[in-house]
């Protein structure tokens, strides 16, 4: 019974955050889609993202910090709850990715090892030189 509750109770902040990060909260198929795409383990199903949804499933830890980072909420809060709404309303802009970010670092884990390592150093310049302005 307890279990069931944490599913429900997990479902319901799943969805506000989704709806909070701008994604529809009703959608399987956008959940498994935009998760596969930051998630370095092995895919989920639209199957696995209905039962996130749905309340018949809690994701692992992994899969949460993943969820988390995507929709800037706190890991914590995504899987146990609390009462650090603003934090949740709000988010933190930061440590989410659209999708240009995801294609962005897609194209970047493309490119061999020796223009990723190019490519990193150029990006590390470039914030290193806004930093200074």
């Amino acid at each position: 019974m307890k279990a069931s509750i944490e599913r429900e109770d997990f479902s319901g902040r799943l969805q506000m955050a989704l709806r909070n990060a701008d994604y529809s909260p009703d959608s399987p198929t956008q959940l498994a889609r935009e998760f596969n795409i930051r998630f370095t383990g092995r895919p989920i199903t639209v199957h696995a993202a209905r039962k996130w949804l749905v309340g018949e499933a809690i994701p692992t830890q992994e899969k949460l910090r993943t969820l988390a980072q995507w929709l800037g909420v706190p890991a914590e809060w995504l899987r146990f709850g609390g009462d650090d709404a603003q934090t949740i309303a709000g988010g933190d802009p930061a440590s989410r990715f659209d999708s240009a970010d995801v294609k962005l670092i897609a194209d970047l884990q493309r490119l061999d090892e020796h223009y990723q390592v190019i490519a990193r150093e150029m990006i590390r310049m470039l914030v290193r030189i806004n930093r200074q302005k």
